[in-house]
C-alpha cells in the first residue's frame, strides 16, 4: 500500500520561510537591484564602466531595427461617379485632353492608384489608370470609352 505525499505547498505551510533560507533571500527583483540591465550605475555608476571596459559601447542601447508587421497597402481610389463629376472641370482647367468627343484622363498623374465601379458613367473616356475593377472597365466600354490599365485587371 502507497500513501500520497503532501504537495510541498503544504508541507511548507507554518514553516515562516519556505524553504528559502534567510528571511532575506526570496524576494522580487528589487533585492538585486532591477532584472537584466536595470541598475547597472547604481551606487555612484560601479557597474556601468566595468561593463564598457568588458563588453564595450555597443552593449547598451537598441540595435538595429523590428519589421513592421501589420504593413497594409491603402490605394487612392475614385469611382466612375465622381469621375464623371469631375472630368468637366479637369478639361476646363486642361488636366485633361478633349479630342473630337472621347477625352482623354491620365489617372495616375492625379493621383490615383485603382479606378472602381460605383455609379455610372456618361461621356466616353480614354482612361489611364494603375488598376481597375473589372465591372468599371466594362462601364466605361459600355458608354464607348476604353481603359488603359498598367497592372492585372482586379476583381
Amino acid at each position: 500500500m502507497t500513501v500520497n505525499k503532501r504537495s510541498k505547498k503544504s508541507r511548507q505551510r507554518g514553516t515562516h520561510t519556505h524553504g528559502w533560507g534567510a528571511k532575506k533571500k526570496h524576494r522580487g527583483a528589487g533585492n538585486r537591484g532591477g532584472r537584466g540591465n536595470a541598475g547597472t550605475g547604481k551606487r555612484a555608476d560601479t557597474k556601468k564602466p566595468t561593463i564598457i571596459k568588458l563588453y564595450g559601447n555597443e552593449y547598451f542601447g537598441k540595435k538595429g531595427f523590428k519589421i513592421p508587421q501589420n504593413i497594409k497597402v491603402v490605394l487612392k481610389t475614385i469611382n466612375l461617379q465622381e469621375l464623371n463629376q469631375k472630368v468637366d472641370s479637369l478639361v476646363m482647367k486642361g488636366i485633361a485632353k478633349k479630342t473630337k468627343d472621347v477625352i482623354e484622363v491620365n489617372l495616375i498623374e492625379l493621383g490615383y492608384d485603382k479606378l472602381l465601379s460605383k455609379g455610372n458613367i456618361t461621356k466616353k473616356l480614354k482612361i489611364n489608370i494603375g488598376t481597375a475593377s473589372k465591372r468599371s472597365i466594362n462601364k466605361v466600354k459600355q458608354a464607348g470609352g476604353s481603359v488603359i490599365a498598367l497592372e492585372n485587371v482586379s476583381d
